[in-house]
């Protein structure tokens, strides 16, 4: 054999050896590299598997073959170059650079709410973001820029009110600022995970499960594929949408795709957004039913039949709006194809039982309430609805003659603190998530049962990522489980009934309140009517000194209005059972104040008391032909006299708008109070038959 045949035999197995190296290497260099830029949630900290966990590790999965993902994450890494640890110092920086991706994610910005970092450097973060954008770029520049609001911080970090959670909101709108200003897009790390603290075992890192939603996040943002056409579970055949307003239907769709709204006679279109985002702005349309709602792209089609125009009222709060009509004494129901139902029933009562290990799961997924749709009001649907929400709904229909419908998610036992959002009482009250279940500012009985219900779960330690930790009771809880899925759906206003959780609390209940009616408005949009019960007669010592609280709660937002129901009510048992009278004095409060008829909503209402010779007189509003139910002497009234300390039974007679009250034998009469008795038997009335609030106060010389 020549030495020529050799050499060419030998080249030509090598050539043939090194095409799959070859063949390799061009596989490479035509995938789409993307670089995961951030800190060590990027890196994958505190995960278990952080080589397989991480959240590029995952979108690596997702996108497959014709990518490649590079992470560079760097834990504890600053945007700020003045921070304690740039990124831009880091080798994971000079990693990306030599990697030049055709895509960049970049997540930075926790690490930059340490006080060493904002409060010092903060006018900085904007250029320095956009001077990291411009580096990366320098090396690829047709990359595709997508850049994330920062994951949450959970209200458990030991600098969380002392300026993390206010830098972090902060930091959030400079990145906001960065992507307008640099043209890269924003995708949304915050709110999928903002309601899920338990995805956050530190506060700070997600574990494997929020990793995988962060890689959902980024792998939709890069395909645009979000599932296609869908819409909230509000929608369906039989929904009632508003009258005579404009406004918003909204949805998600593969990015680009072109949506088309039909609905009144009137065609609308949109386009969604890189985060899979649309919406058109309807209306207005004129009350009545029979409509139909379709909503189009290339692909899909929702038609929904029988749609109604008219006022939408949410009916919420704890077990005396979730007593059902079948419980009732007193009752009406009457089917009515103008009155909808969207009943919202949990799938768990908070009865004083041990929740298994399946349950407490899906109640930290937020999973509490079944599936439900809206139906017309027959009188099946009825039995099981609100006894309160449908007395309301029932006057409503027979007072305005329009379609009306009616959403109820109320719960027993639930305290107000469970229904306010979470960015409100983080802002507001963070006191109040600090270690709940036995936290002095929630009512003892509500942190028993909630103790009772979870008492299966595994203890903290090992794999405490799982740890169920989340129960309705739970401060932002049902407001996470029970009204962030209504999606903002346009209601005309709110019945609230609720404040038996609360009662031993009253100073705290007085802040929460106003909170709570806050975050309803600015979560609906615009000052809703929100018209609530004040707490009936029942033998606890303190719900007379609550009664008041609400009294003089009606002054602490506009738009208030409250239904007293301190005549009705059972001694000893909370759920009485005469609920229409409640949920028609609901009616009345709409009536007057917000549609504007000629009606009493209110009873009488303690204005001031002065005194008088032997005497004070009470000034009343909602005082017309005031009387004493029953035709006897009027019960109830009592003076404080300033010698002893101690409130007196006195002598009450009408006297048109006022009241006079005999003082003969009160030597320094200075407050008076009214029904001051848990379950009491005072009787005062206006001419519409409306009781009195409770009251006390003060004599005015």
């Amino acid at each position: 054999m020549n030495s020529c045949f050799f050499k060419n035999s030998l080249l030509a197995l090598l050539v043939i050896l090194s095409l799959p190296a070859v063949a390799a290497a061009q596989d490479r260099e035509s995938r789409i590299r993307v670089s995961c830029v951030g800190n060590s949630i990027t890196y994958g900290m505190r995960l278990d598997d952080r080589e397989h966990e991480c959240y590029p590790a995952r979108l690596q999965e997702m996108l497959g073959d014709r990518y490649e993902v590079g992470n560079f994450g760097k834990s504890g890494a600053t945007l700020l170059r003045h921070g304690h640890r740039p990124y831009f110092d880091q080798v994971e920086f000079r990693q990306a650079m030599d990697f030049a991706g055709d895509i960049v994610v970049i997540h930075l910005g926790v690490n930059d709410t340490d006080p060493r970092n904002w409060p010092h450097y903060r006018d900085e973060f904007v250029g320095d973001y956009l001077a990291l954008i411009d580096s990366l770029r320098s090396v690829n520049p047709n990359a595709r820029f997508i850049i994330a609001r920062m994951t949450p911080i959970g209200s458990g970090h030991p600098r969380f009110i002392s300026g993390t959670k206010v830098w972090h909101g902060q930091i959030q709108a400079a990145i906001e600022t960065v992507a307008r200003a640099s043209g890269a897009e924003l995708i949304d790390f915050y709110e999928p995970l903002y309601h899920s603290p338990w995805l956050f075992p530190d506060e700070i890192h997600p574990d494997a499960e929020g990793a995988s939603i962060l890689a959902e996040i980024v792998y939709r943002g890069i395909t645009g594929r979000y599932g296609g056409l869908q819409v909230s579970g509000m929608y369906s055949d039989n929904m009632v949408l508003p009258r005579e307003r404009a406004f918003p239907i909204r949805g998600i769709a593969d990015t680009g795709e072109k949506v088309t709204v039909k609905v009144g006679g009137s065609v609308y279109q949109a386009v969604a957004d890189n985060r899979g985002r649309w919406e058109v702005t309807v209306g207005p349309f004129k009350a009545g039913r029979g409509g139909e709602l379709r909503i189009e792209t290339q692909k899909r089609s929702l038609v929904f039949a029988d749609v109604a125009f008219g006022d939408i009222w949410l009916c919420s709060g704890q077990s005396n709006m979730e007593f059902e009509v079948r419980e009732s004494s007193d009752a009406r129901p009457t089917a009515d194809s103008d009155l909808r139902l969207y009943d919202m029933k949990c799938r768990w009562r908070t009865d004083n039982v041990v929740w298994p290990a399946s349950v407490l799961d899906s109640v930290n997924r937020l999973q509490y309430f079944k599936d439900t749709e809206w139906v017309p009001a027959t009188e099946d649907a009825i039995r099981r609805f609100s006894a309160v929400g449908y007395a309301f709904g029932a006057m409503l229909r027979d007072s305005l003659n329009i379609p009306i419908g009616l959403i109820c998610n109320a719960v027993g036992g639930s305290p107000a603190e469970s229904w306010i959002d979470r960015e409100c009482i983080e802002t507001r009250y963070p006191e109040l998530l600090k270690d709940w279940t036995n936290n002095d500012l929630i009512m003892p009985w509500v942190r028993g049962r909630a103790q009772k219900n979870l008492e299966a779960r595994p203890e903290k330690g090992d794999g405490y990522s799982t740890v169920p930790i989340r129960h309705p009771y739970e401060p932002c809880y049902l407001f996470e489980a029970g009204v962030l899925p209504l999606d903002h759906y346009p209601i005309t206003g709110v019945i609230w009934y609720q404040g038996e959780s609360n009662a031993e609390r009253l100073e705290i209940h007085e802040q929460l309140f106003p909170l709570l009616i806050d975050s309803w408005r600015e979560y609906f949009g615009g000052e809703i009517p929100f018209y609530y019960v004040q707490l009936s007669s029942l033998e606890r010592s303190c719900w007379p000194v609550f009664r008041d609280s609400q009294r003089r709660l009606l002054n602490c937002r506009p738009g208030l209005g409250m239904a007293v129901t301190s005549d009705l009510g059972d001694p000893v048992d909370v759920h009485y059972r005469e609920k229409r009278p409640v949920g028609e004095r609901l009616a009345l409060q709409a009536l007057a104040k917000y549609y504007g008829h000629d009606v009493t909503a209110d009873g009488p209402l303690a204005l001031d008391a002065v005194p008088g010779k032997k005497e004070v007189v009470v000034r009343f509003s909602s005082a017309d032909g005031m009387y004493p139910t029953e035709g006897g002497p009027l019960k109830g009234f009592e003076v404080q006299d300033a010698r002893d300390g101690l409130f007196h039974a006195v002598v009450a007679r009408v006297d048109g708008e006022t009241v006079r009250l005999d003082c003969r034998y009160i030597d320094e009469p200075v407050a008076v109070r009214y029904a001051w008795e848990p379950f009491t038997r005072a009787n005062l009335v206006n001419s519409a038959g409306l009781p009195a609030s409770t009251f006390r106060i003060v004599i005015t010389k």
